[in-house]
């Protein structure tokens, strides 16, 4: 039997790579609200796309190389094609602009995916809380939930009304369920309480937006009548219980010093410009990197224990003492 099992491993063929790419073409750019625009994109061919479920998003390597996250927004049942919407950050990574400024109809991009990171679970009762862009996994779900027949209330909050996309959309599923509160209509912005008054008694309580608005509805739900609350933040999150450690770039030598309340992302880029990054919350592995000595507090959710052996994610995992890394 030994013998046998030696021999046929030796013929056995090759393990074929398997490519996650997807070459995707855009098919349409639509304003959909202030610096806001939405891309509808298909396979070249118009052969099925991969399925996915609401709360999902697709990695996007654009033409310039940069890789982006960015959630679906179109109708899962559409399997011909998807749609994403993209906010200009005029002071952001870049990814942003390129989009806004060089992404025409015809375009090509690839993506990866899709992939699930907030998912929606089933429930009796909902509210989604968005602001701004924070719309695009949100309203998928809302379909979803409307087309379930559960009881299910929408607040949708942000600078004005022409910042905020989708508002037809959102009021074509049931007006009376759907408030869309710009704060120029109201002189302030919404607090975490007034948001949680909408949800119906034991709701599940969805949430996307900048990170403001998410530690209000956190903060405010012990007193609330919803019984669970699922948040997503399309920003770095704060970091917790951080201590100051070194980096030392093994290529140049360079030691920097990472503070208690930066990542090393942040401290790194800052000196070395280009720095690979993506999502900054530890799930996508863009900003991995190999490290050649020191002790991690990993805090990803990407990397597997042999992974995180060698290699740790600078985004969101940190260091005791001194670390040496591969850049």
């Amino acid at each position: 039997m030994e013998w046998l099992h030696r021999n046929s491993r030796r013929h056995r063929p090759p393990i074929p790579h398997v490519s996650r790419d997807i070459p995707l073409v855009v098919a349409d750019v639509r304003a959909e609200a202030d610096d806001v625009v939405s891309l509808r994109l298909v396979a070249p061919d118009g052969a099925p796309l991969p399925a996915w479920h609401p709360g999902a998003h697709l990695d996007v390597l654009l033409p310039s190389g940069r890789l982006r996250q960015y959630s679906l927004c179109g109708d899962p049942g559409d399997h011909r094609s998807y749609r994403i919407a993209v906010r200009r950050i005029a002071d952001g990574g870049g990814g942003s602009r390129e989009i806004h400024d060089e992404i025409r109809t015809g375009g090509r991009i690839t993506a990866r995916g899709p992939r699930n990171a907030f998912p929606f679970v089933t429930a009796p009762r909902y509210l989604f809380v968005a602001g701004g862009i924070g719309i695009t996994p949100i309203l998928p779900m809302a379909r979803l939930a409307a087309a379930r027949g559960a009881d299910w209330r929408l607040v949708h909050t942000g600078r004005t009304p022409e910042s905020l996309p989708f508002s037809d959309e959102l009021r074509a599923l049931d007006p009376d369920r759907v408030w869309i509160r710009p704060d120029t209509e109201y002189g302030i912005p919404t607090s975490g309480a007034d948001l949680l008054e909408q949800a119906p008694e034991d709701a599940v309580v969805y949430c996307c937006g900048p990170i403001p608005m998410i530690t209000a509805v956190r903060l405010a739900l012990p007193g609330a009548r919803a019984s669970a609350l699922h948040w997503e933040r399309f920003s770095a999150p704060p970091v917790v219980d951080g201590r100051p450690f070194t980096v030392e770039l093994a290529r140049t030598g360079r030691v920097l010093r990472v503070p208690a309340d930066r990542s090393a992302l942040e401290v790194i880029a800052d000196q070395v410009p280009g720095t690979a990054y993506s999502c900054r919350q530890g799930f996508c592995g863009t900003c991995r990197v190999r490290v050649l000595s020191g002790q991690v507090d990993h805090r990803d959710r990407v990397l597997t224990d042999a992974e995180r052996g060698e290699h740790m994610t600078i985004c969101v995992s940190r260091a005791s003492g001194h670390l040496v890394v591969d850049l």
